[in-house]
């Protein structure tokens, strides 16, 4: 039996017996960022809230939003998705950031408040104005992108 482990710590230190010539193979790695940008960055995370203010040619009777993460910024729990209703009451987004964004981008579809969960019918791409950690985002101003059907 000790034979038998000697001559298995002998082939677990015996050194690489390689030909010179023969090149290393590289290793890559490659990690998630979207869930802990803080201790990639070295920066300090925020909680931010965003208002949106409704804009009645996008809203129509009803828009759902949800916020699409993206650097520096990604959503927090129940603060991610919206409905902004033609009523005109103002909606919160909460999102949690390394640095205030200047730009956002939704996923929309339009629908009443209790219409059943659907898929969203593409992308919004607004600008963000913002005065420390509360943020506005007006829908009027932002630019409609293609649907998701036009995405290859």
């Amino acid at each position: 039996m000790k034979f038998l482990f000697l001559i298995f710590a002998f082939l677990l230190l015996l050194p690489d017996c390689r030909a010179a010539d023969s090149q290393p193979v590289p290793r890559i790695s490659i990690f998630s960022t979207s869930t802990d940008w803080q201790a990639v960055t070295g920066l300090l995370l925020n909680e931010y809230r965003a208002t949106i203010i409704p804009d009645k040619k996008i809203v129509g009777r009803g828009l759902v939003l949800y916020y699409l993460d993206g650097f520096p910024c990604y959503g927090l729990g129940e603060g991610v998705r919206a409905w902004v209703g033609p009523n005109w009451n103002h909606q919160h987004l909460r999102i949690a950031c390394i640095a205030a964004p200047t730009e956002i981008k939704l996923a929309y579809r339009n629908a009443l408040r209790d219409a059943d969960e659907a898929t969203t019918t593409g992308i919004l791409y607004c600008p963000v104005d913002g005065d420390g950690r509360e943020l506005t985002i007006k829908l009027s101003d932002c630019t409609v992108g293609p649907d998701w059907k036009d995405y290859r």
